[in-house]
């Protein structure tokens, strides 16, 4: 009996250790430590809510800034903010919170690079270079801090941290980076959409057939997913003069938070994107 006792206090000490090891200050004393994996298992139904995610964000943020940088910037900053307490508040992956955050910083990232561009005037060129500095940082602290970039290695609050920090950064990225494509380039929207379907399948097909690390694969693949998708989503709300069909940026973007919101559910009920076996950091 004693042994068993002793066994359950060293079990909850350890677990306790692990939780506290990767607390982060401030957010580790308002939410609760993680006691599964806070991101879902890579399936490809993860890539199409993905891409349908930042085309959603696109055209949402786009119509969003016909109210201006108050009202139109204050909204994107307020979905934001509820996003994060809705993520970090939960202990476990749970769709309807993940896909609210991704959604959110895919409307946020992209008011953020498109500010910079219309506001302080800096050129496609030049925020495609800034976000993709930022990004390279994040990574390279994150490899640092924690020696993975793995998403299965998502269970503390510093790694789903240095995650959501990554996130930010790619759709940032990816706004421009399209935006360079389509307007710089004078490709158009169509001619983006489509160059970027075809650079997305060359990470997975160098994983596939070349023995890329799975790692590199997918995050390769998850930045691209940004310039994908908005690129489609601009040449549908966009007018004809600007390469588009006209569709609208509102009716473009409550079409796509539809889909989502309807692939979401079914995630939320099936669930077949739980990680069943995460990796937990050792003491």
């Amino acid at each position: 009996m004693n042994d068993r006792i002793h066994s359950r206090r060293n079990s909850s000490d350890a677990d306790q250790r692990s939780s506290a090891s990767g607390r982060v200050p401030v957010i580790g004393r308002i939410f609760p430590a993680p006691v599964a994996a806070k991101v879902p298992e890579v399936i490809l139904l993860f890539w199409a809510v993905k891409i349908l995610t930042t085309a959603g964000g696109e055209a949402t943020s786009d119509y969003l800034k016909t109210y201006g940088n108050i009202k139109g910037g204050g909204t994107e900053v307020a979905l934001f903010v509820v996003g994060v307490v809705l993520q970090f508040g939960t202990r476990r992956y749970l769709a309807f919170a993940y896909w609210f955050l991704a959604y959110a910083i895919a409307i946020f990232g992209t008011g953020v690079s498109d500010f910079l561009h219309l506001d302080v005037h800096i050129p496609y060129a030049g925020t495609t270079i800034l976000w993709g500095v930022v990004l390279i940082a994040i990574f390279v602290i994150w490899n640092l801090s924690e020696g993975t970039l793995s998403i299965h290695s998502i269970t503390t609050q510093r790694r789903e941290s240095f995650y959501w920090a990554t996130v930010f950064a790619t759709f940032a990225l990816g706004t421009a980076l399209g935006d360079f494509t389509a307007t710089s380039l004078n490709l158009g929207y169509l001619a983006s959409g489509i160059l970027f379907a075809v650079i997305i399948l060359i990470p997975a097909l160098a994983w596939w057939r070349l023995g890329l690390n799975s790692i590199a694969a997918f995050w390769m693949s998850y930045v691209v997913t940004r310039p994908l998708g908005a690129s489609f989503a601009d040449y549908i709300s966009k007018p004809a003069n600007l390469s588009g069909i006209n569709f609208g940026d509102g009716p473009t973007a409550l079409v796509f938070a539809v889909v989502v919101l309807v692939l979401v559910a079914y995630l939320a009920i099936a669930r077949p994107d739980i990680q069943e076996n995460p990796s937990f950091p050792e003491n």
